[in-house]
């Protein structure tokens, strides 16, 4: 067994509850524990079984990794960045909030929820097959399916918590294994044909590092079953991406219709072209658009003053 040791300082207002609240979607804990003052996380890391475990105070994140050793690899670097990508410190939130400061539909979205993150997945393999697991299906059922995807293809760190699975281990599932639990064939084909691509090395998940996503989309968008949506939620989720438009995203358009006190949802045309305005910026902007369909009627964005 190994540890590792970070405390990461957070930025005033951090807001640590919606960074447990994302994590403890599971009720079952499966793969992630929640307490009101931490969290902890399992994932596969260089076919390592790692517990990530999160204690927060009012002005940092105390974090230890706890290997179960199996390899020489050295996991500090990609440990850290799995911390910083949990927390959501990887977009900064204020760029954004200086930008909409002056506008008159987003400004009150963002009083309403200053400091808003965007929290991610441990790494862009996760994110994607979440994507794809959550694909036309509602919350609940998707977090099912994911419970049983991580039990299928993950591993037990030695603390009893199943840690989330690497491409390799993906790879060895067939398509029956996942289609008897409840997996629609085309979902099953499309998670498993990302994780070959990835095992076999003929798909890199590392952006390059210029930090460009051109190249990255493009080479996701060639994988059967990958479409826009999925690309540009794994580029949020995944990579951190600052500027990802979430046009095809349903809830972003039902967000937007009640922003824009419209009769029914815009297009998906209508609605990219309504958020490039907030280019290079706009992961913050469907962010805020998320959390406007969760405010309180008494608090409906349009009467913050």
């Amino acid at each position: 067994m190994t540890l590792l040791h970070w405390t990461l300082p957070l930025p005033a207002g951090y807001r640590r509850d919606d960074v447990i609240a994302f994590h403890g979607r599971d009720t079952e804990a499966v793969a992630e524990q929640v307490t009101p003052a931490g969290l902890r996380k399992g994932i596969l890391l260089a076919g390592a079984p790692v517990v990530l475990d999160v204690a927060f105070t009012p002005d940092a994140a105390i974090c230890q990794a706890d290997i179960d050793d199996d390899g020489d690899a050295d996991l500090d670097t990609p440990l850290h960045g799995a911390l910083l990508n949990i927390l959501g410190l990887r977009i900064d939130p204020q760029p954004f909030a200086l930008l909409a400061a002056a506008d008159p539909l987003l400004a009150p979205l963002v009083r309403l929820n200053p400091g808003l993150r965007i929290v991610q997945s441990a790494s862009p393999f996760e994110a994607l097959t979440w994507a794809i697991i959550g694909q036309q299906i509602n919350l609940p059922f998707a977090i099912a399916l994911r419970r049983t995807f991580i039990l299928q293809a993950g591993r037990r760190h030695g603390s009893g918590l199943w840690c989330y699975p690497e491409a390799r281990d993906v790879a060895r599932l067939s398509v029956e294994d996942l289609t008897s639990r409840k997996f629609s064939r085309a979902k099953a084909e499309t998670v498993l044909r990302l994780a070959r691509l990835v095992d076999d090395g003929d798909l890199s998940l590392e952006l390059p590092p210029s930090g460009d996503v051109a190249a990255m989309s493009q080479a996701l968008l060639a994988v059967k079953g990958i479409g826009p949506w999925t690309v540009n939620y794994a580029l949020l989720r995944g990579y951190g991406h600052a500027d990802c438009s979430l046009h095809g995203d349903v809830a972003i358009r039902a967000a937007l219709q009640r922003l824009l006190g419209l009769d029914v949802k815009p297009d998906m045309a209508r609605t990219e072209q309504w958020l490039r305005q907030y280019a290079p910026h706009r992961t913050m902007a469907a962010a805020h658009l998320w959390a406007s369909l969760h405010a309180p009627a008494k608090n409906n964005p349009q009467d913050v003053e």
